[in-house]
């Protein structure tokens, strides 16, 4: 039976890119399927073949000012201002937006910060299901998370799971002030007000869906209840069919496998010296390198490359890492899970909010290697190359971690998952 699905998410292409492809895979069954998100996406979204909706704030307009995408970026501070001032001023306008789409969908699939949509459901008597795109957001006291800006609490984790416990109620009190707009908005609909809207609160009683893979993070005791792990939603092209350019192929094919550096789609706009530092290593390393740098105006402070050195805005990572000899990148959860699927060494230079937690992932996983943004220079990066690709064992643990990807179907679970969930009533959800 086809039904009618709406996906919400905001965010860079890291936090779009599983949505587009959970909803490639339920338009390929047959239903229909509303993203709403951020007008800057319109033209990606529709060129898949799935119903666009604008969801605001349009981050597009915030590309052009660095002083926002270094606040984000704060290794301390970014998760905070992500949600306080990006986010939870536009609440009312993204509950009439959502609103809008909502109105006659059968299922709502929310991300954890589009703060309106559990609202919107509660308001509609719809069904809702919200995702997890990093084991982070779990807050597990038995799986603790490297919170960005926070090595002191290491010792405390290491105490075990009482002493997280403890430390995850603290930071529930503290985090619960920031979801006043958004109860300020309930009062006004006359719902009840949320315990903790901006953490508890946006997990949802029909169930949750943890869109990565079980090799990243297993389920543990204290997560919410009915959360399943899908495997990895992957979908990485920049316009829909995009490959590798034929510049790209034709520099793969010319030579030795390259180190790939790349910054992501959020991080790559506060590079600073990334890449000159990387372009440094490059040469002390004597290999060949992609640079993916986003906007070209970064392509003018590196002045004259050798033909060993290829520099582009972006590349699919499906078509280019499987083709590197390693990767370093900035841990974002999409990059850090193209990079594990391509069963190549990595090295992870956290930048801020769930990067060094998926870093630390990849590091156990015997992956990978951390270097902290403030430590990243030439010299130390040469000498964590050099040792990394020399390590058979890492090199094994990659190739294993890969198969064990290769063998998740995160799309088709994910869908499984959904479609379970339309065939039933559209109440109100359960008590908690």
């Amino acid at each position: 039976m086809s039904a009618h699905f709406l996906l919400t998410t905001l965010g860079s292409l890291g936090d779009l890119h599983p949505y587009i492809a959970v909803g490639i895979g339920l338009r390929d069954r047959g239903h229909t399927v509303t993203l709403a998100t951020s007008e800057v996406y319109r033209a990606k979204v529709e060129g898949e073949g799935l119903r666009f909706h604008p969801l605001r704030p349009n981050l597009g307009d915030l590309i052009d000012r660095p002083e926002v995408i270094r606040a984000v970026m704060h290794p301390r501070k970014g998760t905070e201002y992500v949600i306080r001032k990006l986010f939870l001023p536009w609440v009312e306008q993204s509950f009439e937006d959502t609103l809008e789409a909502a109105r006659d969908a059968d299922l709502i699939v929310g991300h954890p910060v589009t703060f309106a949509t559990p609202t919107v459901a509660e308001y509609l008597h719809k069904r809702w299901i919200s995702v997890a795109l990093q084991p982070s957001v779990f807050l597990s006291a038995f799986d603790p998370p490297t919170i960005s800006g926070a090595p002191f609490l290491k010792p405390v984790h290491a105490l075990g799971p009482g002493a997280s416990r403890m430390f995850f109620r603290l930071a529930r009190r503290v985090v619960r002030g920031w979801g006043a707009p958004l109860n300020a908005l309930r009062r006004k609909l006359g719902l009840r007000e949320l315990r903790n809207p901006v953490l508890d609160d946006m997990r949802s009683s029909y169930g949750t869906q943890a869109w990565f893979s079980r090799v990243f993070a297993q389920p543990q005791p204290d997560w919410p209840v009915r959360t399943a792990i899908t495997g990895f939603a992957f979908y990485d092209h920049l316009e829909p069919g995009q490959g590798l350019s034929p510049d790209l192929a034709a520099f793969l094919d010319s030579g030795p496998a390259p180190v790939v550096f790349t910054l992501g789609s959020s991080a790559v706009f506060d590079a600073r010296d990334f890449y000159t530092e990387s372009l440094r290593a490059t040469r002390r390393v004597g290999c060949r390198a992609v640079l993916l740098i986003g906007r070209m105006e970064q392509r003018l402070a590196m002045g004259p490359l050798p033909d060993s050195i290829f520099v582009a805005e972006y590349a699919p990572y499906s078509e280019l890492l499987p083709r590197a000899a390693a990767t370093v990148h900035q841990g974002g959860v999409g990059t850090t899970a193209q990079a594990l699927r391509a069963g190549r060494p990595m090295i992870v230079v956290p930048h801020g909010n769930d990067q060094p937690d998926n870093g630390e992932r990849a590091r156990r996983l015997g992956v990978a290697r951390v270097i902290p943004k403030r430590r990243y220079r030439a010299d130390r990066v040469a000498g964590e190359l050099r040792a990394m690709l020399a390590d058979r064992a890492c090199a094994a643990a990659a190739t294993r971690v890969a198969a064990d990807i290769a063998r998740e179907d995160g799309v088709g679970a994910a869908c499984d998952g959904l479609e379970a969930l339309t065939g039933g009533s559209t109440s109100a959800a359960p008590r908690r």
